[in-house]
């Protein structure tokens, strides 16, 4: 990690995991391997019993993992049962759980919370980690290990639930906080990680529509590879994060098809096309570091001014380096 929060055990602590897919049985086992107690369940039998198998506990169902009354309760299940799965947590989760999930796309996420009656339970996170693989066979916790993590907030994220979750990131997840609103995550991720996968698709298509495709794809190397690997995933599950963001995801498409179009007029014309070329210089270089940048010791008072303040200051790139007892300290 490059930010200051050192990661810490998580002996004591009691979390719920529901979905044990690539994500889901990644944070299942990176937890249970820092000591956390971790009770979890997945829909399908045969996914249970291999997470037995490699030493987690599993329930039957969901309503079991609620009776534990866990510290958080994680919602990894796909998108499209998102609003299922959270309408029966709300039927059975009792005490003082905390809410969280690592969905991709946030907005649709709090829609179904909030649909649940669990908005004041509720705190958004995503782990921007994964591969083109799925299932728990393809669940790895060194996948999540120093990964960045967007925690959102809106007016109705609640203190106490905001803080252990943070707590639950950056110390036995060992991961680095971006404090956003869901609307600054969505737009972000459909940069840099849905509109990837929707371009990645459509070379695997245009190569799969020609003509020459077997020759193709015998010379293809690493600059095929590296940018097809994202398409390579789930068909199902990229479309599910791109059409449940599909608002931010049209409006990138848009640019990206009037800057093609303007590429494509000027190899027709032979126009110089330098410009295209030379756009993206200023992110060509390495990322900026995370927690580098000055430090901002953000309260967490009763006024709600704190959820205003730390978003802010993730959206300019500002990471958590620091969980105090009520503050938080971004840098």
């Amino acid at each position: 990690m490059t930010a200051d929060v050192g990661r810490t055990s998580g002996v004591g602590l009691r979390v719920g995991v529901v979905g044990l897919g690539l994500v889901g049985g990644s944070v299942a086992r990176l937890l249970h391997a820092q000591g956390v107690d971790v009770t979890a369940h997945d829909a399908t039998a045969a996914t249970r019993a291999a997470a037995r198998a490699a030493g987690l506990r599993v329930v039957g169902d969901l309503a079991d993992v609620c009776a534990q009354e866990p510290d958080v309760l994680v919602l990894a299940v796909p998108l499209r049962a998102m609003r299922s799965v959270a309408a029966e947590v709300g039927r059975h989760v009792r005490g003082a759980t905390v809410v969280t999930d690592v969905g991709s796309v946030k907005g649709a996420v709090r829609d179904a919370v909030r649909s649940a009656g669990l908005e004041s339970r509720y705190v958004g996170a995503h782990p921007m980690a994964g591969t083109e693989h799925s299932g728990f066979e393809a669940s790895d916790p060194a996948m999540l290990d120093g990964a960045r993590w967007a925690v959102t907030v809106d007016g109705t994220t609640p203190r106490g639930g905001f803080v252990t979750v943070l707590r639950l990131v950056t110390g036995p997840l060992g991961g680095t906080v971006h404090v956003l609103t869901d609307e600054v995550h969505d737009e972000s991720t459909a940069l840099v990680s849905h509109v990837p996968h929707v371009l990645a698709t459509e070379l695997l298509g245009v190569v799969a529509d020609a003509p020459v495709r077997d020759v193709a794809l015998g010379l293809a190397a690493g600059s095929f590879r590296d940018a097809t690997r994202v398409g390579r995933t789930d068909a199902r599950r990229t479309e599910a994060m791109v059409t449940d963001n599909a608002a931010w995801v049209a409006s990138a498409l848009r640019v990206v098809v009037r800057d093609l179009e303007q590429l494509v007029r000027a190899l027709e014309s032979n126009a110089p096309v330098g410009e295209f070329f030379d756009r993206p210089d200023p992110v060509r270089g390495p990322a900026p570091v995370a927690g580098s940048g000055e430090r901002l010791r953000v309260d967490l008072d009763d006024a709600g001014d704190w959820r205003t303040a730390l978003a802010g200051a993730g959206a300019r790139g500002a990471v958590v380096v620091d969980v105090e007892d009520g503050a938080v300290v971004v840098a």
